[in-house]
């Protein structure tokens, strides 16, 4: 991975942008898009950026969802403290004692996730997992009026505080949202890899809004796009840690892009499969197959679009999802962008036409 990719996911994983409040996202989008991709965005938020290739058909659309999962300012109790929304999925035992940003008119605002210390529950208590509903944040305040000050009022977005850093191998890159990140840089790398390249087709990277309660921006771009075939970019589940069984999660880091054969919301077209997979075989791309039994991607709506959309998920493997940091490993990425690039390299008309089932 060269160091402007780094650069530019530093920057994406960095920035905050929950459900519905992906606005910084979109910046560091432009910010690092290639000259000459046209953008425009769906009323949602979600953008698209167009790289027109020599036939205007196929439509291969690379949607990676701008959001990451966090939290709203439900409401501020009299002596201060912040009672809040989950935006997205989020595991009880993750979330005790973590930093969070509050983003409100004045600018972000630190706080602390808490509870009641164990200290003072009864016995029976100290070994439950404690759940979101009797948690707050503590972002310094002495009352509610004092909050107000700050600048915080319901229906602000509460954002993981998380600093991206290489490890000791630095090729593992941690970070918060990677989920999907990902996937966002992933588009502008290969929008990117096709300024250099001719392909016989119109490739649109999207950074889609909302994914993470309801793939609601994938809906919406789809209409925008108007798609013949998807690429979903996305984190995959990287099963190589203590405590996880082959056919809970399969892949691991350094493994290689991850193809997923089934998830909650779609099974992927089996003729696009089928030539995703060729295409890797045949330029020396590292893959692993997964398939999860829970959870779904932006996939879900974009392939039910119209009259149907031959569409893949193609993952990153990447530890830890749904908490304030992830572990994912840099060549993981780079073999995710050369295979989506060699992918629309070959995906003309002819191309699709043999992947689309026969009458």
């Amino acid at each position: 991975m060269d160091t402007g990719t780094l650069k530019m996911l530093k920057d994406l994983c960095d920035a905050p942008g929950v459900p519905g409040y992906e606005d910084e996202i979109r910046k560091v989008v432009r910010k690092y898009l290639p000259k000459g991709i046209k953008t425009s965005c769906d009323a949602l938020g979600s953008i698209v950026c167009e790289k027109a290739g020599s036939s205007e058909r196929p439509r291969i659309m690379i949607p990676g969802h701008m959001d990451e999962v966090g939290f709203m300012v439900k409401i501020v109790t009299d002596d201060g403290f912040v009672k809040f929304q989950p935006l997205g999925g989020w595991w009880d035992q993750v979330l005790l004692g973590q930093k969070v940003a509050v983003y409100g008119s004045k600018g972000p605002v630190t706080g602390l996730i808490g509870s009641k210390p164990p200290h003072i529950l009864p016995a029976e208590e100290r070994s439950k997992v404690v759940q979101k509903k009797n948690m707050f944040i503590d972002v310094g305040a002495g009352s509610k009026k004092e909050v107000e000050k700050y600048g915080i009022r319901p229906g602000d977005p509460i954002v993981p505080v998380f600093a991206f850093e290489k490890m000791k191998n630095p090729k593992l890159l941690m970070a918060k949202a990677w989920d999907d990140r990902v996937g966002v840089g992933l588009f502008i790398s290969v929008l990117k890899k096709l300024q250099k390249s001719r392909h016989a087709n119109t490739v649109y990277g999207v950074g889609t809004v909302q994914e993470e309660v309801g793939t609601r921006g994938a809906k919406t771009s789809a209409y925008v796009v108007d798609p013949d075939v998807c690429l979903v970019a996305e984190v995959g589940i990287s099963g190589d840690v203590p405590g996880i069984k082959p056919d809970e999660a399969q892949g691991e880091l350094g493994g290689g892009v991850q193809i997923c054969i089934h998830d909650s919301g779609m099974i992927p077209h089996r003729g696009l499969r089928d030539f995703v997979l060729d295409v890797a075989k045949k330029e020396k791309i590292k893959t692993q197959i997964c398939s999860l039994s829970g959870g779904a991607t932006d996939g879900r709506p974009i392939h039910l679009h119209k009259g149907g959309v031959p569409t893949i998920y193609l993952g990153v493997p990447t530890r830890y999802i749904h908490t304030h940091g992830g572990i994912l490993h840099a060549d993981d990425y780079d073999a995710a962008v050369k295979l989506v690039v060699a992918v629309c390299r070959r995906l003309d008309s002819a191309a699709l036409k043999k992947i689309l089932p026969k009458a």
